[in-house]
């Protein structure tokens, strides 16, 4: 089985990146996961299109991608059953800091050509450890600003990658189709890891504590002057 995981800040075109995948592999059996905050019915939209199992997990006040990270052995498992020779796993991805790409998956960087062209540089984590970067939208920009695009893709990781595409009509979606079908299945799900190191530490914030002000909070902090983290507490 393949493991294909999408991230990519909201409404960058996931969803429509997902549907160009199952479309142009009708012959494989798929599954799929959403992974949101509060709200999602892709999973519903998918399984009645494609008719295909699909699920979805809600984060609610946990980061959706630390989310997907300790249930993803458990969805290995339910897709595995299911007899899928690719699962799909898409992540609300919205912090932009996390990345939620593993060893034995393939990792697809979703971004809109209309986020503005320092988009790039803000979600540098998500498209440095990616296999390969989606560009949707593009019939909305020109072609200056397509090649100022994947200019800033390529500062942040030169090799990378890059499709670009109007996903809904999936123009341009060979390539990644075919980057995929080259991908390596799944050979061990026991030693899976992540691909990245996740943010540093918990503070209190993260557990619901309210104040403002680092002096009223303990864990990894960060004040106003300098760009030092601090560690308050035991």
């Amino acid at each position: 089985m393949k493991l294909i995981i999408i991230a990519g800040p909201p409404s960058a075109g996931k969803t429509a990146v997902a549907k160009q995948i199952l479309r142009t592999h009708p012959n494989l059996r798929a599954a799929y996961l959403k992974i949101d905050v509060v709200c999602a019915t892709e999973d519903e939209e998918i399984r009645s299109e494609f008719d295909i199992p699909s699920r979805k997990v809600y984060s609610g006040d946990l980061c959706p991608d630390h989310a997907g990270i300790m249930i993803l052995d458990e969805a290995i498992e339910w897709a595995m059953a299911e007899c899928a020779d690719i699962f799909i796993v898409e992540s609300a991805g919205l912090c932009l800091r996390c990345t939620p790409y593993t060893t034995q998956s393939f990792g697809i960087v979703v971004l809109s050509a209309i986020s503005g062209i320092q988009s790039p540089a803000k979600m540098a984590p998500m498209i440095a450890l990616a296999d390969i970067a989606v560009v949707t939208r593009i019939d909305l920009v020109s072609q200056a600003e397509k090649e100022v695009f994947r200019e800033k893709i390529r500062r942040i990781r030169e090799e990378i990658d890059i499709v670009e595409t109007n996903a809904v009509q999936g123009t341009g979606i060979r390539y990644l189709t075919r980057a995929i079908r080259m991908a390596c299945d799944i050979h061990d799900p026991s030693v899976i890891t992540l691909r990245g190191i996740p943010p540093l530490g918990v503070c209190t914030v993260c557990i619901g504590k309210t104040n403002i002000g680092w002096k009223n909070h303990n864990g990894v902090l960060r004040r106003l002057d300098g760009d030092a983290l601090t560690f308050r507490g035991d």
